[in-house]
């Protein structure tokens, strides 16, 4: 159950890293409309080599567990809503996912292109380099594979290692930190659903609120952290009492 619950600490901050794209300021239908979307221009974007690097951190204890794959879910919902062809795009960026997930043999030539694609966008290389962190600490802990390619990434981007370790402290002290619902009766109220409902209900009305209050990553431009860390609150409740709620059931 503790592990259970840990997941959910982390699983908020999933979008914090996306408030901007290489070439374009901000994410906007408008600073999209006249791209192409094909599968070899999203490969080459900042956006596809990324992706790239999501899924080799996903996949590197050997398997994407289910949070991940919730939220990543919604990730490629989000960013695909601003291009020409929202669905194109998402089948795309999912195709690139998994051609991506089981191959690291080319860890260090995508993470190198991309640092050299950013090498001159600081706060950029900061928000994707605590994203893949995060990431890796979705499952509760960070294992010595992700670790490994954690590290190979860093090196890639040059990132400052102060800046890297910073990072994962913040992470290590949320989830030490974070207390369970008191009860499961708070649980099946934060979620709006009755004891009596299945899993089936439940599960629609979990994944209905965390859509609601996920942190957006279009949302979020332009917005203090304030707001990500109201949106991460939130989503990490109703994270926790899905858990609760699915451990009561059983």
């Amino acid at each position: 159950m503790g592990n259970i619950l840990l997941l959910a600490v982390i699983g908020g901050f999933f979008y914090w890293i996306f408030k901007s794209y290489s070439k374009y300021t901000t994410y906007s239908q408008e600073a999209f409309k006249n791209f192409a979307v094909s599968k070899e221009s999203l490969q080459k974007s900042d956006l596809g080599l990324f992706v790239s690097l999501v899924a080799k951190v996903a996949k590197a204890d050997g398997k994407v567990d289910a949070l991940e794959a919730e939220l990543i879910g919604i990730m490629f919902d989000d960013i695909s809503s601003i291009f020409p062809e929202p669905q194109k795009t998402k089948d795309i960026l999912k195709e690139i996912f998994n051609e991506q997930k089981d191959r690291f043999d080319n860890l260090a030539e995508v993470a190198q292109t991309l640092g050299h694609a950013i090498k001159r966008e600081r706060t950029k290389q900061h928000q994707f380099m605590g994203f893949l962190i995060q990431l890796a600490f979705v499952d509760g802990e960070v294992s010595k594979s992700e670790e490994e390619i954690l590290s190979v990434i860093a090196e890639a981007f040059e990132f400052d290692p102060n800046a890297y370790h910073a990072i994962f402290e913040q992470f290590e002290k949320m989830m030490h930190n974070i207390k369970p619902k008191a009860n499961v009766g708070d649980a099946y109220k934060l979620l709006g659903v009755k004891e009596s409902d299945d899993m089936d209900v439940v599960k629609k009305a979990y994944r209905k609120l965390i859509r609601e209050y996920h942190p957006d990553i279009i949302k979020s431009q332009g917005k203090d952290d304030a707001y990500m860390q109201e949106a991460t609150a939130k989503t990490q409740e109703i994270n926790q009492a899905y858990e609760m709620i699915k451990a009561h059931k059983k």
